[in-house]
């Protein structure tokens, strides 16, 4: 269990003070572009010591990612006077004849914002960042493109300097829920007597069965335990909805079983297990980051059971809102995805966006395509009409092979 109240006070700040952004604008220093290869994640690891970061920016994640799946990683820095001041950690992937650099984790990270010094984020402006891109084609001419997509707008208040580059709009919402004044105050916001009242419905509904609990992996084993339940579902659910499973790679396992199992080892864990176990059955996973004051659900499933007529799910995510209110977290986020289930709660919308930038003749072509893709998603997902008829011709052609499915987001 995290204590929200206690560890969120910002990350650490380096003793020695690095220059200001007022310093650099005043010409007495000047950002400097470097590249590296996973050779340079130690240097990445030492700065997430004292930066600002998204979950799937942290050292760990971005480690295990390079552990568990061997990725072709880049490093890009851009330093004042020696000291970092923006970091991204990349991992190169093949896409047809096309190579394009996008966040570590790929599908799986959201949310994103690189590594920083907040201090001198002010100063690191369009030019800077397009100097940490030419550094990158310098360095790395085989890369046609670096994608950086579901970008968030800010972080604790931070803007996100990819801001400042030409970009465009995500196709998916991210949701997320307001805890001010508490959890009976979020219940009187959001049809808090019919969530109670649907809450002891399903209890009773539990306790028909057997005994049940909810679960937070402490162990490597209930990770483990955890885990397995969980790509279980999903690969039961992604096989009825006709979509690839996101999950089902052997090194994307492994991967996620290193990140939750490293975490427990933190004093404040930043990855989270939560499970409902009914009659000796794991009927419901999440898995949930810690950033900032903000719990986020990166992933959740449900058994495709006899007890699926109960909304295990809704009766965890009930428990789970319940305690980020009682540790102090002031937001509880669903992350991306516009979904009913996430709908029942939230009353915040954050817009992600992206930034394409092409370092070849290739990369233009990829990054127009990219865009129209952008597009179409956005105009099937935000059409009710449409997106109901796309998900029901998925069901219809789940029984088909593999190949011709698609990849959806991972909540």
């Amino acid at each position: 269990m995290v204590d929200a109240a206690a560890s969120f006070d910002g990350n650490r700040i380096a003793a020695n003070e690095p220059p200001t952004a007022r310093t650099l604008r005043a010409g007495h220093g000047r950002l400097t572009a470097s590249v590296s290869d996973s050779a340079g994640l130690a240097n990445y690891t030492e700065f997430c010591g004292s930066a600002l970061f998204a979950p799937a920016q942290s050292a760990s994640w971005v480690r295990n990612w390079d552990a568990k799946t061997v990725a072709d990683m880049v490093v890009a820095t851009l330093s004042a006077e020696g000291r970092p001041a923006l970091s991204l950690a990349l991992e190169v992937v093949r896409r047809g004849p096309f190579k394009t650099a996008r966040f570590a984790g790929g599908r799986h990270a959201n949310g994103n914002f690189a590594a920083a010094d907040a201090r001198l984020l002010p100063a690191i402006d369009a030019a800077a960042i397009g100097s940490l891109f030419a550094a990158i084609r310098k360095a790395r001419p085989d890369i046609d493109l670096i994608a950086l997509e579901r970008l968030l707008p800010d972080l604790d208040g931070v803007a996100n300097p990819f801001a400042t580059m030409v970009n465009s709009p995500s196709p998916n919402l991210a949701l997320a829920v307001d805890l001010d004044g508490g959890f009976d105050a979020l219940l009187s916001r959001s049809s808090g007597k019919r969530k109670r009242k649907k809450h002891r419905s399903q209890t009773r509904k539990f306790e028909a069965v057997g005994p049940f609990r909810r679960i937070e992996a402490r162990t490597r084993e209930e990770v483990d335990s955890l885990l397995d339940a969980f790509f279980e579902m999903k690969q039961a659910r992604f096989a009825k909805m006709g979509i690839a499973d996101v999950f089902g790679a052997a090194d994307i396992r492994a991967f996620f079983r290193a990140l939750f199992a490293d975490a427990l080892a933190e004093e404040r864990p930043s990855f989270l297990l939560h499970g409902l176990e009914v009659a000796g059955k794991l009927r419901a996973v999440t898995g949930s980051s810690c950033s900032g004051k903000r719990l986020i659900c990166e992933f959740g499933a449900i058994a495709e059971d006899d007890l699926a007529f109960t909304s295990p799910g809704d009766f965890l995510f009930f428990d789970n809102i319940q305690e980020a209110c009682e540790l102090g977290f002031a937001v509880y986020d669903f992350s991306v995805g516009d979904e009913p289930y996430k709908r029942l709660w939230c009353d915040l919308e954050t817009q992600h966006f992206e930034v394409l930038a092409p370092l070849t003749l290739k990369g233009r072509a990829l990054a127009g395509a990219m865009r129209q893709g952008t597009r179409a998603k956005a105009f099937i997902k935000n059409n009710p009409t449409v997106w109901r008829l796309t998900k029901m011709l998925r069901r219809k052609t789940a029984g088909q092979a593999v190949a011709p499915a698609t990849t959806e987001d991972d909540n």
